[in-house]
């Protein structure tokens, strides 16, 4: 299986015949996952499922696989009210346990249960505890050709990274304790980008030991058993993306809710564009902390004298005298979507960059090639924020706050004049 194709998955895919390689125009995810040993299918129906335990040839009890899948399109609903997120290219999946409601306490669900016991193995220091560790598949339910289901993005495979409780909203407002994992998506580089099940097939099969399973195995999993956590980003997944983005990346599908949110910030700004920069500041640090980073929060420059920049924050690397800051320097633009922005104004930013200093640019339009080509040919330390990057972390932003768009804004604006200050950019170092 490849990372990034979908899979049809039906019971009607199923009853034509598993071994057909396609099916309604879409590999037949049960041709890929068939096991010849077996006279069963793997059919999930449940958002974090299973597969049976068996006892190897060595005695050692093992589970196979445990499946996850999210479902989009329920988001928001009595059955999903949650959004998980899925970063296969930079090995990262937030997935939000199986918890609905105040009546249960989360660790008791059957999901979260299965998930924070394959947690303990995952995070143990001990190789033969890991070595008794349940992979983890990844699948997105996606649309596809008009149908809403039936449709599986295949996202790789990995281990629970971290577990921890939050607090939860449903679509009727009331609150419930869940726990969110982050997964770590394993690198398939020396496979080629290629997923076999036959590694899965062979943790079903009772026929065969802990070892011979082994040799199936990717081998980021089993770099993994030997060296553990601590050297996850040795077997993270990490895509090397090619450095031009095309403006319908930039930019979000037309009636998704990621270019109602866009439509929303442009207009309500077009009164006071400079507001917009409270705003910008916010996402440049929540796109910050969600990579893991440590940030001293900053503030606003003041209109009359901002000279190219709109906000300042700062980034802290390591600690003490292992450790950095680094000035970064901003620029907001509340701009037309559908125009791309200026790369004079880019320009103005980054020649407001001192050594060691970053700048990040902020804007609801999009990048054009030619000026993504200059930032690169010429080395600028500088972040392009685009439209459709801004409409997906204002979105996370409110799904974490529980809070509507409007009342958001409106709540940056009370905030504005607080967090505008006559400042060089250089005294945060000393916050």
């Amino acid at each position: 299986m490849e990372i990034g194709k979908i899979y049809r998955y039906s019971s009607q895919a199923l009853k034509k015949d598993p071994s057909l390689p396609v099916v309604d125009g879409l590999p037949n995810y049960f041709y890929y996952t068939n096991d010849p040993k077996s006279m069963t299918q793997l059919i999930f129906q449940r958002g974090i499922h299973s597969i049976q335990e068996v006892a190897g040839s060595d005695g050692l009890v093992r589970r196979p696989a445990i499946i996850i899948s999210s479902s989009p399109h329920k988001v928001g609903t009595e059955q999903t009210p949650w959004e998980d997120s899925y970063d296969s290219d930079y090995g990262y999946v937030c997935y939000y346990g199986d918890n609905k409601s105040n009546t249960m306490r989360p660790e008791e669900t059957a999901g979260n249960k299965l998930l924070l016991e394959a947690f303990k193995l995952h995070s143990s220091p001990k190789e033969e505890d890991r070595r008794l560790a349940t992979p983890i598949i990844f699948f997105n339910r996606v649309p596809f050709d008009g149908r809403s289901k039936g449709n599986l993005l295949f996202q790789g495979f990995g281990i629970v990274e971290r577990a921890e409780l939050v607090t939860q909203y449903d679509s009727n407002g009331n609150y419930f304790t869940n726990y969110v994992f982050d997964l770590c998506v394993f690198s398939l580089q020396k496979e080629n980008e290629d997923f076999s099940w036959q590694w899965i097939n062979a943790r079903r099969d009772k026929d065969l030991g802990f070892g011979e399973t082994l040799k199936l195995a990717p081998e980021s999993w089993r770099k993994w058993i030997k060296r553990g956590s601590r050297h996850l980003h040795e077997v993270r997944r990490k895509v090397s993306a090619l450095s031009i983005v095309k403006t319908h990346d930039q930019q979000p599908s037309a009636g998704t809710k990621e270019e109602k949110i866009l439509t929303q910030i442009y207009n309500y700004y077009q009164s006071s564009r400079h507001s917009f920069e409270l705003l910008a500041l916010r996402v440049t640090e929540y796109i910050f902390e969600e990579s893991g980073s440590e940030l001293t929060h900053g503030w606003v420059t003041q209109k009359s004298s901002d000279g190219g920049v709109d906000f300042v924050t700062r980034l802290d690397i390591g600690q003490g005298l292992a450790g950095t800051k680094l000035v970064v320097l901003g620029q907001a633009k509340c701009e037309t979507p559908n125009k791309p922005t200026n790369g004079q104004n880019i320009a103005r930013t980054v020649a407001r960059l001192k050594r060691g200093w970053i700048g990040v640019y902020v804007t609801t339009s999009y990048f054009s090639a030619s000026v993504q080509q200059e930032v690169i040919d010429d080395q600028y330390p500088i972040i392009l924020v685009n439209g459709l990057k801004v409409a997906e972390t204002v979105g996370k932003i409110l799904y974490a706050e529980g809070m509507i768009l409007q009342n958001y804004l409106k709540e940056l604006d009370d905030q504005y004049d607080v967090l505008v200050k006559a400042r060089r950019p250089d005294e945060i170092l000393t916050i």
